[in-house]
């Protein structure tokens, strides 16, 4: 099993940019497909963006799409998420969460998550 850190949180403005990190240990992240989740107070947890094993397909929320950038590099064993212009509503604690195979946006897919970073964004 795939241990999963996340890290890059913190407090911005409305329009600012955050980058978020999600490290593995224990297992190759190269072999798992890789997604990204947000949960806000009192809401579900949603699908933000997704990379394939081999960083050849991202897939984003709609919500997301055009703002944050998803990547990967497996020799570091790293997924990143960049988030640009933020807004109020991206306030969440987001969860990276590995898969061995391919995209899903449904959380109950996903066997393998890390503890959360929160993300505030004020306005």
């Amino acid at each position: 099993q795939v241990q999963l850190v996340e890290s890059g949180g913190g407090l911005v403005q409305a329009g600012g940019s955050l980058g978020l990190s999600c490290a593995a240990s224990g297992r190759a992240i190269s072999s798992y497909t890789i997604s990204w989740f947000r949960q806000a107070p009192g809401k579900e947890r949603d699908f933000v963006a997704a990379i394939s094993r081999g960083a050849g397909s991202t897939y984003y929320a709609n919500s997301v799409k055009g703002r944050f950038t998803i990547s990967r590099d497996n020799a570091k064993n790293t997924v990143y998420l960049q988030m640009n212009n933020l807004k109020p509503e991206d306030t969440a604690v987001y969860y990276c969460a590995a898969r061995l195979w391919g995209y899903s946006d449904g959380a109950g897919d996903f066997g393998s998550w890390g503890q959360g970073t929160q993300v505030t964004v004020s306005s």
